[in-house]
């Protein structure tokens, strides 16, 4: 077992696990809307957000695909979750990226099948900033006729692979968006576009 293992994960196991649980649900049923997810983890090169996340959503039958300079997470995640890595994105339930200049194209992804969608990646992608980027106006279902988000640190492709990730409905992935201990989910279901003139 390495050092890594021993990291902390739940302070509090079952009233932080139904917290971020539930966090993860309204994030994903409401898109766009700002969730607060947990509290740091000493030495995890991952916020709060994100790890909360995983030590919620992860478990025994779970494969995580963790980006270059995150492999040290991946025995902290098996000790607490059972989770196991996965050696590409496409094989992978979950995927944790924390450079999103440099991540790989949606479309390299586990995307689910027309028969089994539920087997689809979920994305967790960590952003310096929630509130300035970019102003998309986001649509679907969760979303009270429409919403402006500024996700800030995506790549200059990203929005238009997601306008191919949605295209694929009810294939695709599912994303979370985390700073800090602030999470913004961006189901498949959600349509987003830019807004005009800016």
């Amino acid at each position: 077992m390495t050092a890594a293992a021993w990291r902390p994960g739940f302070a509090d196991p079952v009233h932080d696990a139904q917290q971020a649980f539930r966090a993860a649900l309204h994030a994903l049923a409401h898109p766009g809307q700002r969730v607060s997810v947990g509290h740091p983890i000493a030495a995890l090169p991952l916020g709060a957000a994100a790890s909360h996340l995983l030590l919620a959503l992860a478990d025994d039958d779970t494969a995580v695909w963790w980006q270059t300079g995150l492999e040290s997470c991946a025995p902290w995640l098996r000790f607490h979750t059972g989770a196991r890595a996965a050696a590409a994105p496409a094989d992978a339930g979950f995927a944790v990226v924390a450079d999103a200049q440099r991540m790989p194209s949606l479309a390299g992804f586990a995307q689910g099948t027309p028969a089994s969608p539920e087997f689809a990646a979920t994305v967790l992608i960590e952003v310096p900033s929630l509130d300035q980027g970019p102003a998309m106006q986001w649509h679907g279902p969760g979303i009270r006729q429409a919403r402006t988000v500024r996700i800030g640190g995506l790549g200059p492709a990203f929005w238009g692979e997601w306008q191919a990730n949605h295209a694929a409905f009810p294939q695709g992935a599912d994303i979370f968006f985390t700073c800090g201990a602030a999470a913004v989910g961006l189901p498949r279901t959600t349509r987003v576009a830019r807004l005009e003139g800016l």
